[in-house]
């Protein structure tokens, strides 16, 4: 017997239905986009109050800039490292949970835990384990004869930020790539064990393809989360130092509008972002995901 349709007559239920999601859309993401888009075109006092149009002199401003286009490269890195590094530790500890028979449960609960952690306590939490002076593993990096302290060494700094970023996620992709591995047939492992394939050539061949589509939607939350949402864990670990070492796209933001008072450049910078991390999103759709059978 075939299910009854539900219609409704005419748009107000739907428009309701739909008016509370609609309502915070514009209200958190489409009313502040188009703020910074506007407030890019203005050049403001460090009050706020008055402002004179610029039109695009804040962007060329931009990129004529030597110290953003290290932010820019800087980030590129940062977020490749720390998305690689995520996505690489959530699926080598998938794969364990999911062959664990007594206290599967357990594991599965502690490893969920760091998500629920706020970036500034992440940060917060490695900056203590790699404190110079106190921190367990500068003292264990020590007395393995490696000289830490990320005050001073701007590429320990950078790890540690891509340490404590990758940390921060790593639950949230564990918890996508052990639902992708339940899914998978155990009938199809057991064949091919049966056919002769060790546990590697079991996990390459026939486990890594069916996992290629939760592989590639990490892939896409993963680099946003890297570009838009490692603030919190950068100002509590480093606060963008030594110097200019750890200082991203999205913490350079915040430097220029809240401590140097350039709201245009701030906005403008914050455009750019917005830009890049969608044309990134756009061309992973449009030429990866072609590759991907679901």
């Amino acid at each position: 017997m075939r299910g009854k349709r539900v219609t409704f007559p005419g748009m107000a239920v739907p428009a309701l239905l739909l008016a509370p999601q609609l309502a915070i859309t514009i209200v958190f993401f489409v009313w502040p986009a188009f703020q910074s888009l506007r407030s890019a075109l203005f050049r403001q006092d460090a009050f706020g109050l008055g402002e004179e149009f610029v039109g695009l002199d804040n962007f060329t401003r931009l990129f004529g800039d030597p110290a953003y286009a290290t932010a820019f490269g800087l980030t590129l890195v940062f977020a490749l490292a720390t998305t690689v590094l995520c996505m690489a530790l959530a699926l080598l500890f998938a794969a364990l949970a999911d062959s664990v028979v007594k206290g599967a449960t357990i594991y599965k609960s502690l490893l969920t835990w760091p998500y629920a952690v706020a970036p500034a306590i992440a940060g917060v939490l490695w900056w203590f384990l790699f404190n110079p002076t106190i921190g367990l593993f500068a003292r264990g990096l020590n007395a393995l004869g490696i000289e830490w302290n990320h005050y001073l060494n701007g590429g320990q700094a950078l790890t540690l930020v891509i340490i404590a970023s990758a940390w921060k996620q790593v639950a949230y992709s564990f918890l996508f790539f052990l639902a992708g591995l339940q899914t998978i047939p155990k009938s199809l492992l057991e064949a091919a064990s049966l056919d002769g394939a060790g546990s590697f050539t079991r996990f390459r061949v026939i486990v890594l393809p069916l996992l290629m589509p939760t592989t590639f939607f990490l892939a896409v939350t993963n680099l946003v989360y890297a570009f838009c949402d490692t603030f919190g864990v950068i100002h509590a670990t480093t606060a963008g130092g030594p110097g200019t070492a750890t200082t991203t796209l999205i913490y350079k933001i915040y430097q220029d509008g809240f401590e140097a008072l350039d709201l245009g450049s701030s906005a403008a910078q914050s455009v750019v972002l917005m830009a890049l991390v969608g044309t990134l999103t756009l061309i992973q759709f449009r030429y990866i995901e072609r590759n991907i059978h679901y």
